[in-house]
């Protein structure tokens, strides 16, 4: 079992940074990959990005160059950098830890604000 909780969620301006931060229970997380989704309002959960047990990261095309993942297996943590947010990141932002079967576990969501 693997429970995740994200936090640094907030209001922030366009152009500004966030750092997203999502800590994992469980001694498997050094194994799993972790993720990124996240949820704007009206439309579908999408990728936003991913880092295997490996370090190996996958980001979704549109964020290239302005987010980046990267985790802490010392301390079971997996963050997400944002940089010159703009209005249109503004949703809900789900941690995911997926097993090496295909089991995802997903925490419950922070939201994040870009006013512009």
């Amino acid at each position: 079992q693997v429970q995740l909780v994200e936090s640094g969620g907030g209001l922030v301006q366009a152009g500004g940074s966030l750092r997203l931060s999502c800590a994992a229970s469980g001694s498997i997380f050094r194994f799993n990959t972790m993720g990124w989704y996240r949820q704007a309002p009206g439309k579908q959960r999408e990728l936003v990005a991913t880092v295997t047990s490996s370090d190996r990261t996958n980001y979704a095309d549109s964020l290239k160059g302005r987010f980046t993942i990267s985790r802490d297996n010392a301390k079971n943590t997996v963050y997400l950098q944002m940089n010159n947010v703009k209005p249109e990141d503004t949703a809900v932002y789900y941690c995911t830890s997926t097993t090496w079967n295909g089991f995802a576990y997903w925490g419950q969501g922070t939201q994040v604000t870009v006013s512009s």
